[in-house]
């Protein structure tokens, strides 16, 4: 017998025929999926130290439990003392069972750490259905060791749905468990 993540199992046993009756979807088929979870970290302090790229580049893979890649600027900024082809942050695309994983630690541990928590605010939505959640800090995560920070960063995370609307998306993250902040 093989593993499957737990929210992969309930979205195709409950979520999906809970959010068909919800639409009246003529199909399970045009029911919404979450399609994959994009954790971004921007190191802005990268121009001038190298290294923090390199420990964001570690921390990004040890929360994740997927490979990150470092991100590199587009442009020369004189302002920011910024040149071309810099690495200045880190990126990890997940889909499938890694993604399943990701966000059920995020729900039912990470985010249950954040201090004064009330819930996510539910302004998030572009438009045509994805939602993108801003962390500030990394340490919530447990598979950060707080000794060894080096500088506490935060992070986006980016749920991409096909979801033809916010209020399709919505609904599919509100049954996944996501806490949004009730109004």
């Amino acid at each position: 017998m093989t593993y499957k993540p737990r929210l992969k199992e309930k979205y195709k046993k409950e979520i999906a025929n809970n959010l068909k009756e919800r639409f009246a979807y003529k199909s399970v088929m045009q029911v919404p999926r979450l399609l994959k979870i994009c954790v971004n970290q921007g190191v802005g302090d990268a121009v001038t130290d190298k290294k923090l790229v390199e420990y964001a580049l570690n921390e990004m893979t040890n929360i994740t439990g997927q490979k990150a890649v470092p991100t590199k600027s587009k442009k020369d900024i004189s302002n920011f003392k910024l040149r071309k082809d810099v690495n200045i942050g880190v990126r990890v695309t997940l889909r499938d069972d890694v993604m399943y994983e990701f966000l059920d630690r995020l729900i039912s541990v990470a985010l249950p750490r954040i201090r004064d928590f009330k819930g996510i605010n539910s302004k998030g939505f572009d438009g045509r259905g994805n939602y993108t959640l801003g962390v500030t800090e990394q340490i919530i995560f447990p598979e950060i060791d707080i000794d060894k920070v080096n500088k506490i960063t935060g992070m986006d995370i980016t749920f991409v749905t096909n979801a033809a609307t916010d209020d399709e998306a919505f609904h599919l993250l509100k049954e996944f468990g996501i806490p949004f902040k009730t109004n």
